[in-house]
């Protein structure tokens, strides 16, 4: 099955931790991004998940997207793009698609 047509497994909330930056605003940590990505993704997946590098201090704004680079046991990249759900930092991932080479 292709990561796309797996997509429906992946469609999950993840709860990050934000906190407040240096300038005032809320961000979301991008370290336990990574750590719960990586767990949720290995886990849906059926494949180990390498490594994840997600953007530091993305602002929290509901609705907002950002992506983080995930790197698969096999070799390969993926891009996995996560929507901000509300000011609490929840996020869900709402794509999992290949990385452009």
């Amino acid at each position: 099955m292709s990561f796309l047509g797996r997509l429906g497994v992946l469609l999950g909330l993840l709860a990050v931790v934000a906190f407040v930056a240096g300038c005032g605003e809320t961000v979301i940590d991008g370290t336990k991004a990574e750590e719960q990505l990586q767990a949720s993704l290995s886990k849906s997946l059926h494949e180990k998940v390498s490594s994840v590098e997600c953007p530091s201090e993305q602002a929290v704004e509901a609705g907002a997207t950002f992506t983080c680079s995930v790197k698969l046991s096999n070799g390969k990249t993926e891009t996995a793009t996560l929507k901000i759900r509300n000011k609490d930092a929840d996020v869900s991932v709402i794509r999992l698609s290949k990385a452009s080479q």
